[in-house]
């Protein structure tokens, strides 16, 4: 990562360390417009049972909307357990809800601060990885299940979003981070049948130095990113397996696009030669509204007077045919 993108990743985390709090409690807000909203990593979940839309992102905390043009909000849906890896006040990051068999599963990164797992270079590593907990309701409250790690705890993972493959089995997909590995990874690892803990070891997918639109420059030299952030699968109308991911180009935050030979999550993955968001745009997801239209959640990306700003956003996506096609902003 280049010099610029790490200060602007060191004031994102100075500028609201609060809002990762699950335990602050929150002002509530009725009819608030998408755009302003301040949230990063936005995931929209269209509950056909309770025809409500209910977001989430880093921060952990819950939105719902009936229209995607008001939001109420924000929302705590999270009871962690104290005496468990992540401590009494987990920061949280890039939540994602998913039904799943009659259940509601939040994915999320949880961070004990508290607790330094290694140091590499200058970088001290935080107890950092990517869990899943349990609700009857989208609304919460989200538990923890049987196993209380997924990952392994001596690496920072983080992302973890929900796949099930064409084996049928369902998968975390996750970023190892690039602070430990220096050539941050994405990641599969099997699930339990009902999600309540991980099977096996986790299984490299793809490496950040296998992009060939991102880039850094370091010693003078100039190649691809070492980050891998916010990956989340989709499959196209002609059953192609893809998988949106961001990283950087230079101080600019990007979302790039891999599709897997194989159609499954073991690839290999081919890697787009070109972004396909905006510039300043990423960690994108998409939903499938009420009404039947599939749409990208997505924030955009920009620091003003030493703060980071991140806004969702709702664009128009088309992947009837064999490519992810990202079309202008949508306004419901």
């Amino acid at each position: 990562m280049s010099g610029k993108a790490i200060v602007l990743a060191v004031m994102l985390l100075n500028s609201i360390t609060f809002v990762f709090s699950q335990n602050r409690v929150p002002t509530l807000r009725q009819d608030i417009p998408l755009d302003s909203i301040r949230l990063s990593d936005p995931f929209i979940l269209a509950d056909k049972k309770t025809s409500i839309y209910y977001m989430t992102g880093t921060g952990g905390m819950l939105w719902r909307s009936s229209d995607l043009k008001k939001w109420t909000g924000p929302f705590n849906p999270v009871k962690t357990d104290p005496e468990s890896w992540m401590g009494k006040n987990p920061m949280i990051w890039a939540a994602e809800l998913h039904d799943y068999k009659g259940k509601y599963y939040y994915f999320a990164t949880f961070t004990n601060r508290a607790v330094k797992i290694d140091t590499v270079g200058e970088n001290v590593i935080e107890r950092r990885a990517s869990h899943v907990l349990v609700s009857d309701s989208p609304e919460g409250p989200y538990v923890p299940m049987a196993d209380p790690t997924y990952l392994p705890a001596n690496k920072p993972t983080l992302d973890g979003t929900f796949w099930v493959d064409k084996d049928g089995k369902p998968y975390m997909v996750y970023c190892y981070e690039w602070l430990q590995n220096l050539n941050g990874t994405i990641e599969k690892i099997e699930l339990k049948p009902d999600l309540s803990g991980s099977v096996g070891e986790g299984k490299l997918l793809f490496r950040a130095s296998d992009s060939p639109w991102s880039r850094q420059k370091e010693n003078g030299k100039v190649g691809p990113n070492k980050v891998t952030d916010g990956p989340y699968l989709f499959r196209t109308g002609t059953g192609r397996l893809g998988m949106i991911w961001t990283s950087w180009i230079y101080d600019v935050y990007t979302q790039g696009v891999a599709y897997s030979k194989s159609g499954t999550l073991d690839g290999p993955w081919v890697q787009e030669n070109d972004p396909i968001t905006p510039p300043n745009y990423g960690h994108g997801m998409l939903f499938r509204t009420l009404n039947g239209k599939w749409l990208m959640a997505i924030h955009s990306h920009k620091s003003s007077s030493g703060r980071s700003i991140r806004i969702p956003h709702l664009l128009e996506v088309d992947f009837s045919g064999d490519k992810l096609v990202v079309g202008t902003s949508y306004i419901p």
